[in-house]
């Protein structure tokens, strides 16, 4: 007995996912990846991931954790890293009260105790670039377009790729991304394309030493958020602190971000001028407008961004993947396990596991996608209504800012993993009750 699954698209989540389920070492499980591009060339720049997350990857696979921690940047001086994520008022100068002199971020700063390791961050390609030394030989083929899918009378599904090759198989899982091509079969009449969340995320990149001679150690190694009134502006060390990360999200173009910060604190201009003349632009797509309304349609199912892609505000899209990737392999466990004992037959299994993927993650992953919108709008003092406005927002607003950004991350951060495994593994079991052959 052989189970054959597809999974379409080796990008970081369909990397992860694949691994874990060949680290099931079952004999009974046929895992191949189909990628379009010729090789692998992951986009993207900065991720991060939350204890929960790794977590996830330990489950999935031991060996992910120190993939993880041979890429990863530490927050803080080297050896001695720091767990905090903190908040600052970008836009009002605070002054000492004994020389009169401008301090702008020693107004006071607000921290976030993620616990040690608790979110860690790297480069998204430097990370698929590690995990790729696990993967087994001929597991991922590239060059491998998608262009449609159909079931068969045997109860197995025929994939046709751009290049006329025809493959049977018995689950399609995609791993594709937020242009979902699975995502656009599944749904043929309805549209749940990604839109334009209208915003425009500015990214430069400041050599660390010119960062610490202008801004100073502390702040240069250390991840801070600067809110203010319709605008935010983040930045972290990267490339193991040789760098340091700038992003600033705009909702119109610019020609350069000091038009839209002029005013705010003496420390964000400073640390704008030190920006490259050239800065990378990123416009934010999401599936917040048009949600697929599941993530599962028989024995084919929609994994990470193909299913919920976020904006980048939490921080939260790799790891909300990950999530998934557990939760399914979890899944197909159970499925493996009713199959070989004849409970049910395969598509009927693959169909209740996949299910249950959906059913069980749909509600979290669909909170996270709608919150990054909306914790933008906490960064930037638009979420209370009447109490933004520029030069008379008053000085007290970050405290209530950073008890919303609080309360969201918190749940973010908060999975149980171990809850959520057992979760699976329950509602599994309920699906199979309504096949006669149980």
């Amino acid at each position: 007995m052989t189970i054959e699954i597809a999974i379409i698209g080796s990008g970081l989540i369909g990397t992860l996912l694949a691994l874990g389920l060949l680290n099931r070492n079952s004999p009974h499980l046929r895992i191949q990846v189909y990628e379009q591009a010729a090789c692998h060339r992951e986009l993207g720049a900065g991720i991060g991931f939350t204890r929960a997350a790794r977590h996830c990857m330990m489950r999935l696979d031991p060996r992910l954790d120190e993939c993880l921690r041979a890429v990863a940047t530490e927050n803080g001086e080297p050896g001695d890293p720091d767990y905090n994520m903190r908040f600052v008022d970008g836009y009002h100068t605070y002054v000492d009260n004994d020389n009169h002199q401008p301090v702008g971020i020693e107004g006071k700063v607000y921290k976030l105790y993620a616990g040690p390791r608790g979110f860690e961050g790297c480069h998204r390609a430097h990370f698929l670039e590690e995990i790729m030394k696990l993967m087994p030989e001929g597991v991922v083929r590239f060059g491998k377009r998608l262009e449609r899918y159909e079931y068969l009378e045997s109860g197995r599904i025929q994939l046709v790729f751009g290049d006329g090759s025809v493959r049977e198989v018995d689950g399609v899982i995609g791993c594709d991304g937020i242009k979902s091509r699975v995502r656009d079969l599944m749904f043929p009449n309805a549209d749940h394309r990604p839109r334009y969340a209208h915003q425009l995320a500015y990214r430069g990149l400041i050599p660390m030493d010119q960062a610490i001679a202008h801004l100073g150690r502390h702040r240069a190694l250390l991840q801070h958020m600067h809110c203010g009134p319709h605008a935010h502006v983040l930045h972290f060390p990267v490339d193991n602190q040789k760098l340091l990360n700038v992003v600033a999200p705009q909702t119109t173009p610019q020609t350069h971000l000091l038009t839209t910060f002029a005013h705010w604190t003496p420390f964000l201009r400073t640390l704008l001028t030190l920006l490259p003349d050239h800065l990378t632009q990123w416009p934010i797509f999401d599936l917040y407008d048009q949600p697929p309304p599941t993530y599962a349609i028989s024995q084919v199912c929609l994994v990470g961004d193909a299913a919920h892609a976020a904006p980048p505000h939490h921080g939260a899209g790799a790891g909300l993947g990950v999530e998934d990737a557990l939760a399914l392999v979890t899944a197909l466990g159970c499925a493996e396990a009713d199959i070989l004992s004849g409970k049910l037959t395969v598509p009927q299994a693959l169909e209740v596991a996949f299910k249950t993927y959906s059913d069980v993650r749909y509600k979290r992953s669909q909170w996270v996608m709608r919150s990054s919108r909306e914790v933008c709008r906490a960064y930037e003092w638009e979420l209370f209504s009447g109490e933004a406005g520029g030069e008379t927002a008053e000085t007290g607003m970050m405290g209530r800012v950073f008890e919303e950004i609080r309360r969201r991350t918190m749940t973010v951060w908060g999975l149980d993993v171990e809850g959520m495994v057992g979760e699976v593994q329950g509602q599994y079991w309920r699906g199979t009750w309504g096949y006669s052959c149980f």
